[in-house]
């Protein structure tokens, strides 16, 4: 008997359509008069799987016992006696339930396999057991259930779904993947952009068979190097001539090895030295790009340290650094060590390439000296100054009947120049009066004493001192002045770097979020948000994120950028030095711009849905002026009539009724022009809504107090153990004193309207019954247009009924709830208001 052919459609993650593609492989056989059979599907709640897999053949599973309950697994017997030509299999890598014949699925597989069954079957990339320990580093989630490679390799057909990382994130926000109770979660872990990307490429790479063979090595031996799943190659530049040959450089050895990544990297200096130009900086980014690179930028205070970081980050497997022919003085000068030896011992697995650049040692040795003072260029200047000064002294004393006060004091003063260029202020003023007492002791009479008896040596002497002083202060007033603007320009440098990304079209949040975390070197940066005025002030949400495990809190944040006092860019990862930490907060505040404008976007776009065409447009402003215009004069009568009704005698009954028949009136039309100005407000966007945990039952007091004193004759029934619901107190008074009071004047005298009020799962439901009739017969058409839409004409204006429940309508959905108006049965209305309950946050 032929062994059956196995086919296996390969996913990056869960959602990709693995099973959709299964599914419609079996309908193309069918239709191609195939016997094919589901074996075994789980649609786990998604309609769209549900659907595919109806008019397909189902072979039933088998209960067994698990853990106290029963599962249901594919029952291999029953597929066996079946005998399909094709058995359509999902989740290869399951687990089977105790008790079965086969530990895995992947073993029932082979087994239909041996006896002559096609098999079809899905798999996620996690699940390959080579790529288990990768996978584990990469999500930081190991899967317990995993496939032999061997298994999926003799597949005869091996197919992978693809769908990028953004579109499955859509996906999964939109419930296609998983229940809403779960997509928070997925969201911000096993979902995150990064993760998606790396699984994504790992999946189209082991499918090429080029992942490293040095995956497996590390699969079995438990190394936790960064995964190499490609080549990718940086290159760090400087901006300078030789920034050309070191791109050059590098784009040979990328194209070495097909299918690898070149970056070329330029760190912005933050501890006072000066950097490259901006010119030569876009020829450099020209010439990346050009050789098919990708261009980068990063801020430090550390040249080597940037490089080291950007490459473990990126997951780099080689670094090409440029190194020239330095002296052992000049670097002492510059108080650092030559990159090029610097970034070799902080590699590690990286394969480091130094590319000697002599045309650097042909440059003028003038340029030896930056002006940016570090802890380290001051303790080199204590060091020379030790060193330097007695033996300068002692050469002086040699010299001493060659030279007069004036040219040994000369000398001291080169010295203390240098001394200052190098550490700046503190080190020059130690040195320039170590060197004045020197030079009184050993060279003014009377000798060897601090005593001076000429007039022109204490003037010397003097001079000496005040000239050193003022060169000393000179030269770190410079230097911080320059540190400031190499602060600047790396600002400057970042900002660009961040607007140039937005006029390229990739101004989204994530991507600049991926920008600011790259530019630093950090290993996550996360956007936090706290919700207006929460009483609880240890709520935060993540707005958008980058890289793995990004800080869910401020506290959990190794850098953070205060925007707002409900707003937060906050990094975890290396600790910013302060010039660092400056130029993440102008980043940030680029960030906090882009979401204030797509906010205002989201409301314009919004407000014009809703306004629909120019005659809803026109509607609106004239409802808006009419909410504007009419209070004025609403209240104006209300005080004649309450003055007209003061100067009544007592005995004027019938005209007492009149007048208080016409006050009600009067405050009925002010509710009405309220509840206009209310529309407006929420279709517009405009209206002050502070969402926060809110007592429905004080609600209910409070909006049956505002409609007057007395017995309403509503039969209220709220639940005892009733959650808070998530609103605006005041607006939800708003809608309740509507809805209450049009239920009050439809309700026949008997029976009383029913206020309703209990949970219904993470939700709490407000319900208004009432036993009215509808005008005409005619339910209101609150579900489908309400008051001020343009399915209502001018010749055919809503009723009553219609506008309270549309301005009611308007007004829950600007506190992020539901209103949905039904037809009871035997008559009269229920309207029903849905709220988020405090339980679900």
């Amino acid at each position: 008997m032929a062994r059956g052919r196995l086919r296996v459609y390969l996913g990056a993650a869960p959602g990709v359509g693995k099973t959709y593609e299964m599914l419609a492989e079996g309908h193309r056989r069918v239709s191609q008069g195939t016997d094919c059979v589901i074996g075994f599907v789980e649609p786990h709640g998604r309609r769209a799987i549900a659907a595919m897999a109806e008019g397909l053949e189902v072979v039933p599973r088998r209960r067994v016992a698990h853990r106290g309950g029963e599962s249901l697994e594919m029952d291999i017997d029953a597929i066996l006696a079946r005998r399909p030509q094709v058995a359509l299999v999902d989740e290869l890598a399951h687990t089977n339930a105790a008790g079965s014949r086969h530990t895995k699925r992947w073993q029932d597989v082979e087994e239909l396999l041996d006896a002559g069954i096609d098999v079809v079957s899905t798999l996620n990339v996690q699940h390959l057991e080579s790529l288990n320990d990768v996978v584990a580093q990469m999500t930081g989630v190991r899967q317990r259930e995993t496939v032999p490679d061997a298994v999926v390799r003799q597949a005869e057909g091996l197919e992978l779904v693809d769908l990028s990382p953004e579109a499955l994130r859509q996906r999964l926000q939109a419930g296609e993947v998983y229940s809403s109770d779960r997509i928070a979660a997925a969201l911000s872990h096993y979902f995150r952009l990064g993760n998606l990307t790396g699984l994504r490429e790992l999946a189209v790479l082991w499918l090429a068979d080029r992942v490293d063979e040095a995956l497996e090595h590390r699969a079995k031996d438990g190394i936790a190097a960064p995964w190499e799943s490609r080549e990718r190659i940086v290159v760090g530049v400087s901006g300078g001539p030789e920034s050309d040959r070191l791109i050059r450089r590098a784009a040979r050895l990328a194209a070495r090895t097909p299918g690898s990544d070149l970056m070329a990297v330029y760190v912005a200096r933050s501890d006072g030295r000066s950097g490259a130009n901006a010119a030569e900086l876009r020829r450099c980014r020209a010439l990346a790009e050009s050789l098919g690179g990708s261009w980068h930028q990063v801020v430090g205070m550390d040249v080597a340290d940037a490089l080291g970081q950007f490459a473990r980050h990126e997951n780099a497997t080689q670094l090409v650094v440029g190194s020239s022919p330095r002296s052992g003085l000049r670097a002492l000068l510059e108080g650092r060590e030559v990159v090029a030896r610097r970034v070799t011992r902080l590699g590690g697995a990286l394969d480091v390439h130094v590319v000697t650049d002599k045309s650097a040692a042909e440059r003028s040795p003038l340029r030896l000296l930056q002006l940016g003072v570090s802890r380290q260029r001051r303790l080199t200047a204590m060091v020379i100054l030790l060193v330097l000064v007695p033996t300068l002294t002692v050469v002086l004393t040699m010299l001493r009947s060659h030279l007069a006060l004036s040219g040994d004091l000369l000398v001291y003063l080169l010295a203390v120049v240098l001394i200052a260029v190098i550490g700046g202020l503190y080190p020059a003023l130690v040195a320039a009066f170590v060197s004045a007492a020197l030079g009184d002791f050993f060279f003014t009479r009377p000798l060897h004493s601090f005593d001076v008896a000429s007039t022109n040596d204490i003037v010397a002497l003097m001079v000496y001192v005040a000239t050193a002083l003022l060169v000393s202060s000179a030269v770190e007033r410079a230097a911080r002045r320059q540190r400031l603007a190499t602060r600047a320009s790396g600002e400057a440098a970042a900002m660009t770097t961040m607007a140039g990304a937005v006029l390229r079209g990739e101004g989204d949040l994530p991507r600049l979020l991926e920008l600011v975390r790259e530019t630093f070197g950090l290993e996550a940066v996360s956007l936090l948000e706290r919700p207006r005025e929460t009483p609880f002030e240890d709520t935060w949400f993540v707005i958008a994120s980058s890289g793995d495990s990004p800080p869910e809190r401020p506290e959990h944040a190794t850098a953070k950028a205060v925007l707002s006092p409900s707003l937060i860019l906050a990094g975890c990862g290396r600790a910013l030095p302060p010039a660092d930490l400056e130029i993440f907060a102008a980043c940030a505040a680029q960030v906090a711009e882009t979401v204030r404008r797509r906010r205002l976007t989201e409301q314009t776009a919004s407000a014009e849905q809703r306004a629909g065409g120019e005659g809803e447009r026109r509607r609106a402003a004239l409802a808006a002026a009419t909410s504007h215009v009419l209070p004025g004069p609403i209240a104006t009568a209300k005080q004649a009539l309450t003055s007209l009704r003061a100067l009544l005698p007592a005995s004027r009954a019938e005209e007492k009724t009149l007048v208080d028949t016409a006050e009600h009136s009067v405050d009925r039309i002010g509710v009405l022009v309220q509840q206009l100005a209310d529309v407006v407000q929420a279709r517009a966007g405009a209206l002050d809504v502070h969402l926060r945990p809110v007592d429905v039952a004080e609600v209910v007091s409070a909006a049956l107090a505002d409609l007057g004193p007395g017995d309403h004759g509503l039969d209220m029934q709220i639940s005892d153990d009733l959650p808070d619901v998530i609103a605006d107190a005041a607006v939800l008074t708003r809608i309740v004193i509507a809805l209450a009071d049009n239920a009050l004047r439809r309700n026949p005298p008997a029976p009383a309207p029913i206020l309703v009020a209990a949970p219904s799962g993470d939700r709490v439901e407000i319900r208004f019954e009432d036993s009215g009739p509808f005008p005409d017969g005619t339910p209101p058409r609150a579900t489908e247009s309400a008051a001020l839409e343009p399915g209502y004409s001018a010749d055919e204006p809503p009723g009553y009924d219609a506008f309270v429940i549309g301005v009611a309508r308007d007004l829950a959905e600007a506190i992020n709830g539901s209103l949905r108006a039904e037809e009871r049965i035997g008559g009269g209305l229920a309207i029903t208001v849905s709220l988020a309950s405090r339980r679900a946050t």
